[in-house]
């Protein structure tokens, strides 16, 4: 095995897309299916609105009675009845009749419009009408909304509350998805310790732990974090062993680098195999593949803003085509805030902040904890560009799933 091996990310890439994740199907209730990933296309049942129905509340009427009205000369029709949402009309209009309607009432049969009562005089039992109203006038029409058999959600969709709410419109309470692929994550380091716990000197609080985890979650997978090893072969290796038995990928943040106490790439390597040790990146280019048991492994690395960059770009694609979202990294257009520069010959991820379409440049470096949360994404400086000037587009990959 060769360590520090550096390849183009584009042959890492090929490597981790050739890994092959459990791709399963499960049907769970809507109460459940908030930020799943649907397995297949999802099409509406029913039209919307599944009747004729009034969009005001006023009268509902022939609108070929009203034709003839004017100020001059008022139309008068009789009030016969009266319908309310919920209700199923019982009531047939006849020639110069009406009924009062409600909003999202059923329309009575033969009634082709809604006046809307401010519009109308009431005396008794009847009601004035200076202007005519035209067939469609305060109603709208059965599957005006929704078409019964249109497609509502494409397979690979991942669920918000909009499209929740948009399947319980259309009556549908369960939905196939994919499941979520366990994905087991830990962070190294004798230096790392968990929030909650006493920070004694030289110690820091554990953050990729948290933020990987949480990133596998949003992404739609299950994220599974299973502790924190020590800068040592017996427990490195008790923390992959353990995630190997509950998880289909494992991610490990630190130890990538070729200090004595890394030994990430070591343990993978007794335990499996290392696919990739070194990639012609920066920040990564310490970044470990492997595959231990049949099931993919990450070493990443340890600072924060390079950890979630390498995540982004090597983890996350993985994921995405297990989930059926192959290629869903979001990415946006947008344009430098000001001159950056690079080392010509290393392919640079810079991380920027978004501020409307402009892009600024975050410039504490990767060690930093606040250039990654001030991050919205990153953007790619190519190995042979020394240098982006201030107001050019470029692309930005979002720290979002």
């Amino acid at each position: 095995m060769a360590f520090l091996k550096v390849i183009p990310l584009e042959e890492a890439l090929k490597v981790v897309l050739s890994f092959k994740l459990p791709v399963e199907v499960e049907e769970v209730d809507l109460a459940n299916a908030l930020g799943r990933i649907v397995a297949e296309d999802v099409y509406s049942p029913i039209d919307v609105p599944p009747f004729d129905r009034a969009t005001v509340d006023g009268y509902a009427v022939r609108a070929e009675d009203t034709f003839m009205a004017s100020e001059a000369n008022p139309v008068r029709l009789k009030v016969i009845g009266e319908v309310h949402a919920g209700e199923v009309p019982s009531i047939e209009l006849g020639k110069g009749e009406t009924v009062y309607i409600s909003t999202g009432a059923m329309l009575p049969k033969n009634a082709d419009a809604v006046i809307q009562f401010e519009d109308v005089e009431r005396i008794n039992d009847e009601i004035i009408i200076q202007k005519p109203a035209y067939p469609g006038l305060g109603i709208m029409k059965k599957g005006t909304d929704i078409e019964k058999g249109k497609l509502l959600i494409k397979k690979g969709t991942k669920l918000t509350f909009k499209e929740t709410a948009l399947l319980s419109a259309v009556g549908i309470y369960k939905v196939r998805v994919f499941k979520r692929p366990r994905v087991a994550v830990i962070s190294t380091g004798n230096e790392v310790v968990l929030p909650g716990q006493e920070l004694k000197p030289g110690q820091i609080y554990d953050i990729n732990g948290r933020a990987i985890t949480d990133a596998v979650n949003e992404l739609g997978g299950e994220g599974i974090f299973i502790g924190i090893a020590q800068d040592n072969r017996d427990s490195l290796k008790e923390l992959i062993e353990r995630a190997i038995e509950v998880a289909d990928l494992i991610i490990l943040s630190g130890g990538a680098s070729g200090g004595m106490r890394d030994l990430t790439a070591s343990v993978i390597e007794e335990l499996g195999e290392v696919k990739v040790h070194g990639i012609a990146i920066q920040p990564g280019k310490p970044t470990i593949i492997g595959i231990v048991k049949g099931k993919p492994i990450f070493g990443l690395p340890g600072y924060p803003t390079s950890c979630l960059t390498n995540f982004t770009l090597l983890v996350a694609p993985l994921l995405l085509k297990s989930l059926g979202r192959e290629g869903k990294v979001k990415k946006v257009k947008a344009r430098l805030k000001h001159k950056v520069f690079s080392v010509k010959g290393r392919r640079q991820f810079l991380p920027v902040k978004l501020e409307g379409n402009i892009a600024v440049p975050i410039l504490k470096g990767s060690g930093a904890v606040t250039s990654f949360i001030d991050a919205d994404g990153f953007i790619e400086i190519p190995e042979n560009v020394e240098s982006l000037d201030e107001g050019e587009e470029v692309e930005v990959t979002l720290f979002s799933f």
